[in-house]
């Protein structure tokens, strides 16, 4: 599942960033293949004690970071050619933003928007960006929606409500963008499984100046600091059944819990200035995939699979989740209320 669950949040980036359709769930491509093996590696660099990537000699010889830097390289090569594209669409139509609202039917990407709002920014920045929306973009996506099945799997009557909250609110049809708010039970299975698997489940911040943090530990220049996130939100002096999954936790009727008004006990995009800048985008993504899993398939967990964590930049399936799948029909009284 989790495999899936990736190639599905790949397609959803590449056609909400690029307008391209990667169309990994069907085929192979290069550029898929580089996309993984760039997160894989940063996955690696993520947890390596020493930067030996740094060192020219060290690069050219190790097979991993020659593998790495030609997956860059393609990465690269791809997201430069889709932005000269698009570049000379939107310059041979005269496209340009005028005034707050833009709306683009044929081509509704972030790409489109950026290069229609002729804002000062060098092709190399820009690049980079759109590279880091893509790489990390959909990787962290995928684990939630893969620990959020396994969860509801676990625990029968949260799914049952989930499923009896889709088939109310979407009537047996897709779900649009005002359905999303109205998915609040939905909603609160996926905050409580970022909870339980974090993404990523380690915060890195390096200090910039000398410092001293609460409790008077120093810090100096340069000197990176490391939030156990995963522990925190396990810990059961911050939350009461910490290790269980209770999505009722969250109340339905309050806000969307965030880093502010849960005092910082639940930070799933991090906070502040450097907050994740895709926060919203991914949780709707991550609704509205799960609200038509939901909807279109009952699923059960293999037996006897041995299902265990490997940490990095995400919290994966070590060994991966199968699950056995079926077509799950729409209860009667909602199928017919979408009928009329």
């Amino acid at each position: 599942m989790e495999a899936k669950f990736s190639q599905l949040t790949l397609d959803v980036i590449g056609l909400a960033v690029f307008n391209y359709n990667f169309d990994s769930l069907t085929a192979d491509s290069p550029v898929i293949e580089a996309v993984y093996t760039a997160l894989k590696e940063a996955e690696a660099r993520s947890t390596d004690l020493l930067p030996y990537w740094k060192i020219d000699l060290l690069r050219k010889v190790i097979p991993r970071q020659i593998k790495a830097e030609k997956a860059v390289t393609v990465i690269r090569q791809t997201v430069e050619e889709l932005i000269a594209k698009c570049k000379k669409i939107v310059e041979a139509e005269g496209e340009q933003i005028d005034g707050e609202e833009y709306v683009n039917d044929a081509d509704p990407s972030i790409l489109r928007f950026l290069l229609a709002s002729r804002e000062e920014v060098s092709s190399v920045q820009l690049r980079d960006d759109l590279l880091s929306m893509l790489v990390a973009g959909h990787e962290t996506t995928g684990s939630v929606l893969t620990w959020t099945l396994y969860l509801l799997s676990k625990d029968p009557s949260s799914l049952m409500r989930a499923q009896e909250e889709v088939d109310r609110v979407l009537q047996g049809r897709s779900p649009k963008y005002a359905d999303i708010k109205e998915l609040k039970y939905v909603t609160r299975c996926i905050n409580e499984s970022l909870r339980l698997y974090p993404h990523p489940p380690v915060l890195l911040r390096r200090a910039l100046v000398p410092d001293v943090l609460p409790g008077n530990y120093k810090v100096n220049a340069g000197q990176d600091v490391m939030i156990s996130v995963y522990n925190v939100r396990r810990s059961p002096q911050v939350w009461d059944n910490a290790e269980e999954f209770m999505p009722e936790r969250f109340d339905l009727g309050g806000p969307v819990p965030n880093e502010t008004n849960t005092d910082f006990r639940f930070i799933p995009f991090s906070g502040g200035p450097r907050k994740c800048l895709g926060d919203q985008f991914a949780m709707m993504e991550a609704i509205v995939a799960l609200a038509i899993f939901l909807q279109r398939m009952n699923f059960e967990l293999v037996p006897d699979q041995n299902i265990s964590m490997t940490t990095g930049a995400t919290i994966h399936t070590t060994n991966g989740l199968y699950m056995t799948l079926s077509q799950r029909q729409v209860q009667p009284r909602f199928a017919s209320a979408a009928s009329r």
